[in-house]
């Protein structure tokens, strides 16, 4: 009989001690390769997740990943239901209002896509229906620049679907980083880059960080650390070699 109270009190013991370890639970929108995907084993991968999983181990941190729409990231961190979102996610004065982002892990840029001669300048685009993601700085940026002068976007839940319905001749163009169009054009034929990088630093031009619900110091903190860390020690070079080699 002792010995059953014993081994029931060790039991509570290191059930107290489990549920003291907190998970940190990332979000993400897997559907921004190479950012962000899901593989034919229907698991997460790219840029993005292997970073944070290299972050965790740095951090000794207990992390899990899941997936949801990019425009309902921000608003779970608000209400809680997640520590931290990493989804190629532009840092900007708006969405800093919001939530607490780390160092910026990943410079960034936009780029305006479309079939191969049919536009030869940005200017030719503005009378024209373009595709975005919904929620992120490039419909804002559309919104806010563009619109004004005649261009019309058009929000999708993924740029894959923009790219989707751009090929079958749904759409005259679709705006997006630059990374991601780069990783399409190389297995797309017949498409290409209209006009010049865009960097505005208000939409685009300040990078990529992780997003943080608000007032979480110490978490940030663990992130900003792993990262320079991971900086330090080579691995964030490697994972960057793998996916954008070039």
């Amino acid at each position: 009989m002792k010995k059953s109270l014993l081994s029931l009190a060790l039991l509570a013991s290191l059930g107290a001690t489990a549920a003291q370890a907190e998970e940190v639970k990332f979000v993400t929108n897997a559907a921004y390769p190479p950012f962000e995907f899901v593989d034919e084993n229907n698991e997460m991968q790219g840029f993005d997740i292997d970073l944070a999983k290299a972050l965790c181990a740095v951090a000794e941190l207990e992390c899990s990943f899941h997936n949801q729409a990019f425009d309902s990231l921000i608003p779970s961190l608000k209400f809680r239901r997640y520590h931290a979102a990493i989804a190629a996610m532009d840092v900007t004065p708006e969405r800093a209002q919001e939530v607490d982002f780390s160092d910026i892990y990943y410079e960034n840029s936009a780029v305006f896509v479309a079939p191969q001669g049919k536009f030869d300048s940005l200017d030719e685009l503005l009378s024209q229906t373009v595709g975005v993601q919904n929620g992120t700085s490039h419909q804002k940026y559309i919104q806010d620049k563009l619109e004004g002068e005649g261009l019309k976007s058009r929000p999708y839940q993924s740029v894959q679907d923009a790219l989707l319905d751009m090929t079958n001749g749904r759409l005259e163009a679709v705006f997006a980083d630059t990374a991601v169009v780069g990783e399409w054009l190389g297995k797309t034929e017949g498409y290409e880059v209209v006009g010049d990088l865009i960097t505005d630093e208000n939409y685009f031009g300040t990078g990529f960080g992780i997003a943080v619900t608000k007032g979480n110091q110490e978490l940030l903190d663990k992130l900003n650390q792993g990262l320079a860390e991971l900086k330090a020690n080579g691995t964030y070079e490697s994972l960057y070699q793998k996916y954008f080699p070039h």
